[in-house]
């Protein structure tokens, strides 16, 4: 790699990096620097944040939820550059050396390299100091087939270990469903309602609650404040398995700007307990 190919993919990286540490890019270690010397700068930069900085064994084929940063080459260059990436499966959020690449999935992309920002402590904060626990439906959506486009209801018949009825998680033929039986949270899918209405795309528009792609849009309780509780949607049982993140599938299907305006706000993934019914209007509440 050449010294300017060095200081391009450099000036990348620490614009990405700054936006995933949601700091400035002044306050990232001098990027005038090359490569290899520049990540011994970093790691100990890092160090003193208690972070640490984690090279792929395999960039090409690595998927996991959270932020990762990408080294590929920019469209129709051999210059490579840093792209930061976001969900499973993966899609560019930013790249500052070519815009025209956010979007775009990491399938897409000619990637050399790639590396995640991993804390000593992992543990992070993803709710309020005091959340809201209890709150209602305000939409129920079901798609038949992956991929297709989710229908309104005003009624759903919940079943235990398999989702709602017609839906085709509940069906096991979602995009997501695993092979594995003892593969957990993929029943059901909420979504704040108070995400959708204050999201704005880049084109000014907005995401419809059935385009959001989760099965239940609430209003008034914090999901991400379920993860790891029992909840009550009406007389249904439910229990928060994790985050329901966005990822590069989602805006495939919705449009450009979903995948970055979700981050850390795409609800939740929950199991379904006991059978029961759902309405548009039942109440939610964690029920410990």
């Amino acid at each position: 790699m050449r010294s300017g190919q060095d200081i391009d993919v450099v000036s990348s990286f620490a614009r990405c990096l700054a936006v995933l540490l949601d700091i400035p890019v002044a306050d990232v270690p001098q990027q005038d620097a090359e490569w290899g010397d520049w990540t011994g700068q970093l790691r100990q930069w890092l160090a003193r944040r208690h972070l640490g900085l984690v090279r792929l064994a395999s960039a090409t084929t690595f998927e996991w939820p959270g932020y990762w940063i990408a080294v590929a080459k920019l469209n129709d260059s051999p210059r490579d550059a840093a792209v930061l990436m976001f969900g499973s499966p993966s899609g560019v959020v930013l790249s500052p050396a070519d815009e025209a690449l956010v979007g775009r999935p990491a399938s897409d992309l000619a990637i050399s390299d790639g590396y995640v920002i991993a804390a000593f402590e992992p543990v992070r904060r993803v709710v309020t100091q005091h959340p809201s626990l209890e709150g209602h439906v305000v939409g129920l959506f079901v798609a038949e087939k992956a991929s297709s486009r989710m229908r309104a209801v005003e009624r759903a018949s919940a079943l235990a270990g398999r989702g709602l009825d017609g839906d085709r998680y509940a069906a096991k033929a979602g995009t997501f469903t695993p092979k594995s039986a003892t593969l957990k949270g993929y029943d059901l899918t909420l979504i704040e309602s108070e995400a959708l209405d204050s999201l704005r795309l880049p084109d000014g528009g907005q995401l419809g609650y059935g385009e959001a792609r989760r099965n239940v849009v609430t209003k008034g309780v914090e999901l991400n404040a379920l993860v790891g509780r029992k909840f009550v949607i009406g007389d249904v049982l439910c229990f928060g398995q994790r985050l329901c993140e966005p990822c590069s599938h989602l805006e495939r299907l919705t449009k450009p700007g979903t995948l970055r305006m979700l981050v850390h706000r795409g609800g939740l993934r929950a199991d379904v307990l006991t059978d029961g019914v759902l309405d548009v209007g039942n109440k939610i509440r964690a029920s410990d």
